[in-house]
C-alpha cells in the first residue's frame, strides 16, 4: 500500500487525479472542537484499494479539487460512525458526500453488534489490534510524526478492508439495500442542523422542570445555540446546561440572585446578566399556549406492558432467527411505540419493518400467532 502526505496543491491535484475512477473511496477525519462550535478539520484520510494519504486541510487553503471526487456519484465513499464526519463535510463544503456506505450500521446487519466501535469492528473482522494512545492526540500540531501519520493511514486502509468484507458479507446474505434508509438519512442535511428554537431539547438535566420553566429555558437554549453558531464557540463555554436549568428554574429578576448560583463566572455575569435577564422575563410572559412541553409517551397500561414483553420475546426470536442482536433491530422504547400504536416508530419503517415490524403489527392485530411446542417458541402467519 502506497502512503501518501499530501500539504501542497501539486500533491492534492496528482491524488485527486489517481483517486479519480476508484469504485469505492475510505474517509476518515482528524479534528478538534473542544474550543469552537463547528469541528475544527485538522486532517482527512483517504484510501483506497492501492493508495493512502494524508490531506493536511491546515496546510492546503483551497481543498475545492476534492469534492469532485467526494461528489463523484460513482465513487461510493466510506466511512465509520459517519455523522460527525459528515457534520464536517456539510459545514465545510454545505454537501454531503454521496453515495455514502457507514460501517456501523452495516455491521449491526451482520450481528457484530449494536453501534460497534471502530477498533472493535476491525479487530472482529481483520483480527488487527488497533493503537489507543493516540485518542487525546492534538491533531493541530505540526509536524505530525511518524507514528501519529501511521496510525492515520492504517485507520483509512483497515477502513476500507473493513467495508469489503462487509459488503461482500451483505451481498451474500441479500441484505445489502436494507441499509439505504440508513444512508438516505445520513445523507440528509436537517439530520445535522438545529434549530435554535427546539435547542431546549438537547439541554441535559431539564426533566425536573414545569410549566413556564419550560417557556424560560427555551428562550435561553435559543439564545445560547444562536450566539454559539454566531461566535462559533462551545455552547458550554456560553452557559452550561446545569446553569441553564438553575434559570429557568429559579427564574431570577436581578443580576444580584443570578450571582448566587453555583457555578456562575463573574465575567460572564457581567457580560451577559441583562441578556439573561431578559430572555427569563421573555419566557415569563411567554402565552401558557405556547409554552414547550417535553412529548411524554402515554403510560401504557398493564395490558400493554404485557404485550409489550410478548413483543420483547418475539423480537429476540426473530433476531436469532436472523443472526442480529435484537438491539440491533429494536429497543424496548420502539416496541412500546408500536404497542401504543404510534406510526414513527421505527419497526414500521425501512428494513426493521421488513424483517420484524410487519411480523409484530401482525401479532398485535391479530394476523400472526404464537405457539409453544415442546419448549420451543413459534410464530406463525404475520409477513413470513
Amino acid at each position: 500500500m502506497e502512503t501518501l502526505y499530501i500539504d501542497t496543491p501539486a500533491k492534492l491535484a496528482d491524488l485527486c487525479r489517481r483517486f479519480a475512477g476508484k469504485p469505492w473511496l475510505a474517509l476518515d477525519t482528524e479534528f478538534l472542537r473542544e474550543t469552537t462550535y463547528y469541528p475544527r478539520l485538522c486532517l482527512l484520510q483517504l484510501a483506497s484499494d492501492d493508495l493512502a494519504a494524508c490531506v493536511d486541510p491546515l496546510a492546503l487553503d483551497d481543498l475545492s479539487p476534492l469534492l469532485e471526487l467526494l461528489h463523484d456519484p460513482g465513487v461510493v465513499k466510506v466511512f465509520h460512525a459517519a455523522r460527525q464526519d459528515l457534520e464536517i463535510f456539510l459545514h465545510r463544503w454545505g454537501r454531503i458526500p454521496t453515495p455514502l456506505f457507514d460501517t456501523q450500521p452495516a455491521a449491526a446487519l451482520m450481528g457484530i453488534g449494536d453501534q460497534v466501535g471502530y477498533g472493535a469492528l476491525v479487530e472482529h473482522l481483520l483480527g488487527i489490534k488497533l493503537e489507543k494512545g493516540h485518542a487525546r492526540t492534538d491533531w493541530s500540531r505540526r509536524p505530525l510524526d511518524r507514528q501519529q501519520l501511521d496510525y492515520a493511514y492504517n485507520d483509512a486502509i483497515h477502513l476500507g478492508e473493513v467495508y469489503l468484507k462487509l459488503r461482500t458479507a451483505l451481498e451474500h446474505l441479500g441484505r445489502l439495500d436494507w441499509l439505504e434508509s440508513d444512508f438516505a438519512e445520513l445523507a440528509d442535511p436537517a439530520t445535522y442542523i438545529v434549530e435554535p428554537a427546539d435547542a431546549w431539547k438537547k439541554v441535559k438535566g431539564r426533566q425536573p422542570l414545569r410549566g413556564v420553566q419550560y417557556a424560560v429555558l427555551q428562550r435561553l437554549a435559543e439564545w445560547r445555540e444562536q450566539e454559539a453558531v454566531t461566535a462559533d464557540r462551545p455552547r458550554r463555554r456560553l452557559l452550561s446546561d446545569e446553569l441553564m436549568v438553575d434559570l429557568a428554574r429559579r427564574m431570577p429578576q436581578a443580576r444580584e440572585q443570578i450571582a448566587h448560583l453555583r457555578g456562575m463566572d463573574e465575567r460572564d455575569l457581567k457580560r451577559w446578566g441583562s441578556r439573561w435577564l431578559d430572555l427569563i422575563e421573555e419566557g415569563r410572559q411567554m402565552p401558557r399556549e405556547l409554552w414547550p412541553r417535553e412529548k411524554i409517551p402515554p403510560k401504557l397500561s398493564p395490558q400493554q406492558e404485557a404485550l409489550t414483553d410478548v413483543l420483547s420475546a418475539v423480537l429476540r426470536l426473530i433476531a436469532t432467527e436472523r443472526k442480529l442482536t435484537p438491539s440491533a433491530i429494536a429497543s424496548r422504547k420502539e416496541i412500546e411505540r408500536l404497542v401504543a400504536g404510534d406510526p414513527a416508530s421505527e419497526l414500521l419503517h425501512g428494513w426493521r419493518a421488513r424483517i420484524a415490524g410487519r411480523d409484530l403489527q401482525a401479532l398485535l392485530e391479530g394476523g400472526a400467532s404464537l405457539e409453544l411446542t415442546g419448549g420451543e417458541l413459534r410464530l406463525h402467519g404475520g409477513g413470513r
